[in-house]
């Protein structure tokens, strides 16, 4: 099972981020966000499935609630050729990515 929890200024996922724990995993992410969380780092997610993408996006809307930005960094190969696969790189800000970290969320 996934953990999701604050480390200095990030939040950071560990363990596998599937349809079986991603809806706990979204909502532990969301209360997470602040002003001083806003960067989720994903270097220690073993796994991933499309699911991952949508706790992605919720968080982008939860940070848009929020007012804050929001920046992935750290994304596995496998969830980097998945929201390339879905077209979602042009929505998900990543440090690959640096015009849209202006723009993101």
């Amino acid at each position: 099972m996934a953990s999701v929890y604050t480390e200095k200024e990030k939040i950071m996922v560990q363990g596998a981020v599937t349809i079986d724990d991603v809806f706990v995993i979204t909502q532990r992410g969301m209360a997470l966000l602040d002003e001083h969380h806003h960067i989720v780092d994903l270097a220690h997610v073993a796994e991933v499935d499309s699911s991952a993408i949508s706790m992605l996006f919720e968080w982008l809307r939860e940070a848009r609630k929020k007012d804050l930005h929001v920046q992935f960094i750290n994304l596995p190969a496998n969830l980097e050729s998945l929201i390339q696969l879905y077209g979602a790189a042009e929505l998900i800000a990543t440090p690959k990515n640096p015009a849209l970290n202006q723009a993101a969320v």
